[in-house]
């Protein structure tokens, strides 16, 4: 073994015999195998490191602590070029910027100083306005119009997004990603048109019909700012489902047609049906009926007086016992049921869907995860970052994402408020609003604009980052 080994000259690292031919080293300073075998590193990063520096990485080798990641603040401290990485998950800056266009503005403030780095992009929603906007334009997918009975049981036109499968999928559907308040939305009827009696979900189920029609068998659905209290009856019937008084003919639209209500058929639902997969973006955790239920929680911004709330919270009580009846997943107690005036207890009753938080649930689709793992830098943020914002917003579950894999995240907003600094301590580690002067709300928000402001804040920001390295 001496013929091998080198007594006389000792690793620098653990004090055992180095290699009498080939031995590797660290500032002139031999190494043993067994050291040497714990090199992963690129050829010209180990000639710039200091004994205490390999010492330091030898041990994270040793700990399996975090290793990545401390390599990646030698790399910096030590001034080797290396490629970074930066995944951007932004909210839009509503009224200005879509989640994509904020993400173009930031990817050209970072290529300002690194030409060399590479940015991911991806949409960033809450499951609620915007939703289909963002994960269509992001996710490479089609807007699809359908005239369709609004709320009012009048004619609107009603967008969805459907994304097709790549040959790279795992998926082997279409998915259409869509938004209930496009067919039965509050801001779709007028004041006088406010009434939860009469208003319908008619137009949600025809929206579905559309895109079963064109393959589609996997649902993203959004289910905030409802105009209706009819436990999603509307939707159901659209679907094909019988829901019929005692003389065998089918209820009126609206809750108003819930007290009529004696009976429940499936055996017209489109045959499609058993085939779909709905995913509820929903943070609503109301149960259909009582204190907390839908009618009296939702149902004064709907425009119902105490009267109505008394009534269809009595109606939507007798419609769950006639559906459990048939259909043994009905539970008005589940948490999310109440949703969107009811509209979440059809959806768990009547076909194959699971609710689930809509910032969550939008990650999950975006595969955001994947991309974080390996990134050196995380970006996000929204049009104001406020404490609501640290409450669970979009933002933070990106940052709460990114530090489960201990990234740097830092936050961009076109404007803060003092109660921001919540967003400190929920995972933004810096945030940055993007305003540079007084202006009035409408300049800042004018598109052009808000894009210069957020590219030349995100430039500044990362000229400290290379200044750093």
């Amino acid at each position: 073994m001496g013929l091998f080994t080198n007594n006389k000259k000792l690793c620098s690292i653990c004090g055992s015999p180095t290699p009498r031919l080939l031995a590797s080293a660290v500032e002139g300073q031999n190494l043993c195998k067994e050291c040497a075998a714990k090199i992963d590193l690129p050829d010209g990063v180990l000639n710039s490191m200091t004994l205490d520096d390999f010492r330091e990485y030898i041990k994270c080798y040793d700990d399996s602590c975090g290793l990545s990641e401390k390599i990646s603040v030698w790399l910096w401290k030590i001034g080797e070029v290396f490629m970074m990485k930066i995944v951007v998950a932004i909210d839009s800056l509503k009224g200005s910027l879509t989640s994509i266009q904020a993400g173009e503005a930031i990817e050209k403030g970072i290529k300002k100083v690194d030409l060399e780095a590479e940015v991911v992009i991806k949409p960033l929603a809450d499951g609620g306005e915007g939703t289909v906007d963002a994960l269509v334009d992001g996710m490479g997918g089609n807007m699809e119009f359908i005239k369709v009975t609004g709320p009012a049981r009048k004619s609107v036109l009603a967008k969805y997004g459907i994304i097709r499968p790549t040959k790279s999928d795992m998926e082997e559907t279409s998915t259409a990603i869509m938004e209930m308040s496009q067919a039965a939305g509050i801001t779709q009827v007028t004041d006088k048109e406010r009434n939860p009696l009469y208003t319908t979900t008619y137009g949600v189920g025809q929206m579905i019909v559309d895109a079963i029609h064109k393959g589609c068998r996997r649902f993203i659905m959004g289910i905030g700012g409802s105009a209706t209290n009819d436990g999603g009856v509307g939707m159901l019937q659209a679907l094909g489902y019988d829901f019929l008084d005692k003389d065998g003919n089918q209820i009126k639209h609206g809750a108003i047609g819930l007290k009529d209500l004696v009976q429940i058929k499936d055996d017209k639902a489109i045959p499609e049906l058993k085939d779909c997969e709905f995913h509820i973006a929903c943070d609503v955790t109301n149960p259909l009926c009582g204190e907390q239920g839908c009618s009296v929680i939702f149902g004064p911004q709907k425009g119902a007086t105490e009267q109505m709330i008394k009534d269809m919270d009595h109606w939507l009580a007798d419609y769950a016992k006639i559906a459990k009846e048939s259909f043994t997943k009905a539970d008005a107690d589940k948490p999310g049921t109440g949703a969107a005036g009811g509209l979440g207890f059809a959806f768990l009753t009547f076909t194959n869907a699971t609710l689930k938080s809509g910032v969550d649930l939008i990650l999950h689709e975006t595969k955001l995860e994947e991309e974080i793992k390996d990134a050196d830098i995380v970006i996000t943020g929204e049009g104001c970052l406020d404490a609501q914002t640290a409450m669970g917003k979009a933002p933070i579950g990106v940052a709460k994402l990114a530090k489960k894999y201990g990234k740097l995240v830092l936050g961009f907003s076109g404007a803060v408020t003092k109660g921001a600094t919540a967003c400190n301590e929920a995972g933004i580690d810096a945030y940055f609003p993007i305003v540079r002067s007084a202006v009035s709300l409408e300049d800042a928000m004018k598109k052009k604009n808000a894009q210069e402001n957020l590219i030349d804040t995100v430039e500044q920001v990362f000229r400290v980052i290379k200044a750093l390295k």
